[in-house]
């Protein structure tokens, strides 16, 4: 179970980081001249306070998972097999270009439509990043529980440490974008109600990608298993 928790610590926090990495650097790399306003999505501030607050909860919330319900029909592990395995650079794939491409949608939405007429687009549509980046990684979190199981069949809501960390980092998120002087420190704008609609669907994009990755791979697990 200890070695299980820490396989989802390490992939649950390398996804989410490379994750990061794509979006600043691609994004970065894109002209005026193809998107107009673009810069860069996130600020130094934002980064760091998604590092040190958002990202550390549910990461530990983690490490208090139970074991999976058939953890004790699974072969042993070699001993000379790494914790970051082809399995688990696999699902660090699929969920960095998720969330990039969670993250990319709702910036470009922001820079285009919902604050297209502003006079600094560019705030919005950070903030709009800002907060589909950390929604989505909370919402990989529960995904995260399991590297095989469903978390429905696991049950969403069946680690309260995962629920208290969840709630905790979702609570920062609202007051460093709605406290009036607190979001000017983080490059935050308050955002209207309608802003809410695309960043709730696309941050859930990661999590969909993580679950059908799990359905996938159990597929073809039981495939190998008849043959």
């Amino acid at each position: 179970i200890i070695y299980s928790n820490i396989r989802k610590f390490v992939g649950f926090l390398l996804s989410c980081n490379v994750g990061e990495i794509l979006i600043i650097f691609i994004i970065s790399l894109i002209p005026a001249s193809l998107i107009p306003h673009i810069g860069v999505p996130l600020t130094a501030i934002q980064l760091l306070w998604l590092n040190l607050v958002t990202d550390s909860f549910p990461a530990l919330a983690l490490g208090r998972e139970k074991g999976e319900p058939d953890i004790m029909k699974l072969p042993p592990r070699k001993k000379s097999e790494s914790i970051i395995n082809r399995t688990m650079k696999i699902s660090i794939a699929v969920q960095s270009l998720a969330i990039f491409a969670a993250v990319f949608a709702s910036f470009v939405i922001g820079l285009e439509v919902l604050f297209v007429h502003d006079a600094n687009p560019l705030i919005g549509a950070r903030t709009m990043a800002f907060a589909t980046l950390i929604l989505a990684e909370l919402f990989r979190a529960y995904s995260a529980r399991s590297e095989r199981v469903s978390v429905f069949s696991l049950g969403i809501f069946s680690n309260k440490s995962m629920n208290m960390a969840v709630g905790f980092s979702t609570l920062l998120l609202l007051l460093v974008i709605y406290i009036p002087g607190v979001n000017r420190i983080f490059d935050n704008i308050a955002l209207p109600a309608i802003a809410w609609v695309p960043i709730l669907v696309l941050a859930l994009l990661p999590f969909a990608a993580s679950e059908i990755n799990k359905i996938l791979k159990t597929r073809k697990r039981n495939k190998s298993e008849n043959a």
